[in-house]
């Protein structure tokens, strides 16, 4: 089972007997879609990103497929997800909405299944109590 290189590869598909002429999906696609999906489920705080990608989104950009990679392989596609979850919520609960989530965007979208959905809780994001602003008497 030998992963690929997912930046030099790109996902085709056939129109099969039509002939009308090939597909072909990036890698990067899918994780966009992925990460949408994941982010849109109730109890997902946020994507877990690497250091790059947590720079270009304090310059401005915002990066819809922090937190996933997707492999492609033999058997087919893996998609990996990386997040941080509220606290309080059923983790399990949180992670097969996110998977079902996952599988059904990707269909509707892009018509491919994934072989895969594998969900990566990395932290919880405790409620943080907003600090009272401190006002000084004007003398």
């Amino acid at each position: 089972m030998a992963e690929q290189d997912v930046t030099n590869q790109v996902l085709e598909m056939s129109d099969g007997e039509n002939g009308h002429g090939r597909i072909e999906i990036a890698p990067e696609v899918i994780e966009v879609i992925a990460g949408i999906a994941a982010s849109e489920v109730d109890g997902v705080e946020k994507m877990r990103g690497s250091f790059a990608s947590g720079v270009v989104e304090r310059l401005g950009k915002k990066n819809h497929g922090k937190g996933v990679r997707v492999h492609l392989t033999e058997d087919g596609i893996k998609v990996d997800v990386y997040c941080v979850v509220k606290f309080g919520v059923s983790i399990p609960r949180v992670a097969k909405l996110m998977q079902e989530g996952i599988r059904q965007t990707l269909l509707n979208m892009t018509a491919l299944e994934a072989d895969e959905v594998n969900i990566h809780i990395v932290g919880i994001q405790f409620e943080t109590k907003q600090p009272e602003p401190e006002y000084q008497d004007e003398v």
